[in-house]
């Protein structure tokens, strides 16, 4: 048998796994349903603030959502540690790396998609909802694309820390830490601040949303795009750790 058909075998187990499991799919529920809820509180509260778009304002709750898609992602390994069904996973499929890229792209597949859907509904929710032209609207093309992006990326970096931690509480905390401890503690490297706030997968999401919260001084002077692909090129870095530790381990 081919190693392609070995391939979609294993995304196709995957998938079965991941809809039956009643926390991964609430908590892939929540991620979608975020940030329109959002669109819709900050249009009708009028909260949103006079120097913000209307892109911004819309995606409001997409750094929550964005969170939520990093635990999916660690819940998809946790949970297989936690009911031993890993145990069964690795000795119906033998090579664990055929394994971990079924997950990776599962996890990154699913939520890119809902995270494209999910944030361009919010948007035009928040254009439908807004006064027209009191705030400037923002360039929702090619933001959105990237928004999507920054969940999938966020998605795989949970998968990698849920697969190094094997701990569901620990994966979840863990990978919440990295989604926000840059951005906080950026502002302490001094020049260096631009790269440590740049590392945080919500500094890229808030530079895409052009959120008028998105200032040097808390998500790094970095554009959105090179934020992007720095999340990307560690959060691939740290797959391939966690891939090598799998190997090592006897589960």
């Amino acid at each position: 048998m081919t190693t392609p058909v070995l391939g979609t075998q294993a995304l196709a187990h995957e998938w079965i796994k991941f809809r039956s499991v009643r926390s991964t799919v609430w908590t892939t529920a929540a991620t979608a349903v975020l940030p329109v809820l959002g669109a819709v509180f900050v249009a009708t509260t009028g909260s949103l603030q006079s120097d913000d778009t209307v892109l911004g304002g819309s995606l409001t709750l997409s750094v929550v959502a964005q969170m939520l898609a990093a635990v999916v992602g660690a819940l998809v390994m946790t949970g297989e540690y936690s009911s031993g069904t890993i145990r069964t996973t690795f000795a119906a499929r033998p090579r664990r790396s055929t394994v971990l890229a079924a997950k990776a792209v599962l996890v990154a597949g699913v939520m890119y998609v809902l995270a494209m859907a999910s944030c361009t509904l919010a948007y035009l929710v928040g254009d439908a909802l807004l006064p027209e032209g009191r705030y400037a609207r923002g360039e929702p093309l090619p933001a959105l694309f990237g928004i999507a992006g920054s969940f999938a990326v966020a998605a795989v970096l949970g998968l990698a820390v849920g697969t190094l931690v094997r701990h569901s509480a620990g994966a979840v905390t863990t990978v919440i830490g990295l989604l926000l401890l840059p951005s906080l503690f950026g502002p302490l490297f001094g020049d260096a601040e631009r790269w440590i706030a740049g590392l945080s997968p919500t500094a890229a999401l808030e530079k895409l949303t052009q959120t008028s919260d998105a200032a040097a001084d808390t998500v790094g002077s970095l554009g959105p795009w090179p934020s992007l692909l720095l999340v990307a090129a560690y959060t691939t870095v740290l797959a391939l750790g966690a891939l090598v530790l799998l190997r090592r381990r006897d589960v």
